[in-house]
């Protein structure tokens, strides 16, 4: 009999884990650095810093990932079995449930070739699933670190136009940008600067964390990833960093104007987001007064989405009846692995 369960996400650049007691309550949310690209043993190492804080004795593992996207794969097959195989030397594998999106859950050793597609990448399944069960309708969109989800929930069920992330990417289901790793580069070709018009440099020398640390927005718990420099992160070091980016030198006395700088790069992205929000939106399921679930990192901004396209705000942590605060990672942080836990539990 197991005690509890600990939900899994495996991405390619964090690990998240949640620790889910059998009435649903999540008692631990954890989110620990795992830069998967680097090898394998960064998957090892990161489990091994998850077991420091949630006993692993007694529980059963439902696990969810992104990972086997990483380029030390040669293929998401080889990427998702990989991981499994981590997993099962880890926990054995009569204690693990791998998620297969709509196919549901499947024991390491039932499933094959045809699964993998199903496998990989479908942590949104798991997040939107339960965030649908939860609200019956609305727009659940999950900003993180590095991408933004975009599901359509409706009667109970989610509405999902693409399964792949190459369907997600043409429904737009999928948008690849978040907050933390995505580069500056990748948001927008040009930005406004001292009144004027300027192009940002093709160049990998700033990315979205350093807007949000000038905004003040992001949370140092959420801030994981490496600059682009390998210098700090602190204001000063992330404005020198966004100035290069038009070819500029940083000038300490017009701090007033690095800010705005940030705020400009910061809508472009937001109306990238939105876009695809009202993309999902021209398909005429939802009412005005149906929610914009907000989850991830970067659900601020989801916030200020469902104001600006007259929609109620509820935040994914809202959807449980006991919150829980590690570190200042929340449920809200870690949408997929509480998900995919809860999931598990209410098919046990």
């Amino acid at each position: 009999m197991h005690e509890y369960i600990i939900g899994w996400d495996i991405g390619g650049a964090h690990l998240k884990a949640a620790a889910i007691e059998p009435a649903g309550v999540v008692t631990k949310v954890i989110q620990v650095s795992c830069p998967l690209w680097k090898g394998m043993n960064e998957l090892e190492m990161a489990i091994e810093a998850v077991g420091r804080k949630i006993p692993f004795k007694s529980a059963l593992h439902a696990i969810t990932m992104t990972g086997e996207l990483v380029d030390l794969f040669e293929s998401r097959e080889q990427g998702v079995n990989a991981i499994v195989q981590i997993i099962q030397q880890r926990f054995g594998g009569e204690k693990i449930k791998i998620f297969a999106g709509n196919k549901g859950f499947l024991a390491p050793e039932k499933f094959g070739t045809e699964a993998v597609e199903a496998i990989a990448s479908a942590n949104w399944v798991a997040s939107a699933t339960f965030a649908a069960q939860k609200t019956n309708n609305g727009l659940f969109i999950d900003i993180g670190s590095t991408t933004t989800d975009i599901l359509v929930c409706s009667n109970s069920n989610v509405s999902a136009q693409g399964f792949t992330d190459f369907e997600r990417l043409v429904s737009e289901e999928l948008v690849y940008t978040g907050i933390v790793r995505t580069p500056v580069m990748a948001v927008s070709q040009y930005t406004e600067f001292k009144g004027s018009r300027v192009g940002l440099m093709a160049e990998y020398f700033a990315t979205m964390a350093d807007i949000y640390r000038l905004t003040g927005e992001l949370n140092e718990a959420h801030d994981q990833a490496d600059t682009a420099d390998g210098a700090a992160k602190d204001f000063t070091s992330s404005a020198r960093r966004l100035a290069r980016m038009i070819g500029y030198d940083y000038v300490v006395e017009e701090k007033s104007a690095w800010l705005q700088l940030a705020k400009n790069i910061r809508s472009k992205q937001l109306i990238k987001i939105q876009r695809a929000c009202e993309k999902q939106l021209s398909r005429a399921i939802l009412a005005p007064d149906d929610y914009f679930i907000g989850a991830g990192i970067g659900r601020f901004l989801v916030k200020q989405l469902a104001n600006q396209l007259g929609h109620p705000y509820i935040d994914f942590s809202e959807l449980f009846e006991c919150s829980v605060n590690d570190y200042e990672i929340s449920i809200a942080d870690c949408a997929p692995a509480v998900s995919v836990g809860c999931l598990a539990g209410s098919s046990v």
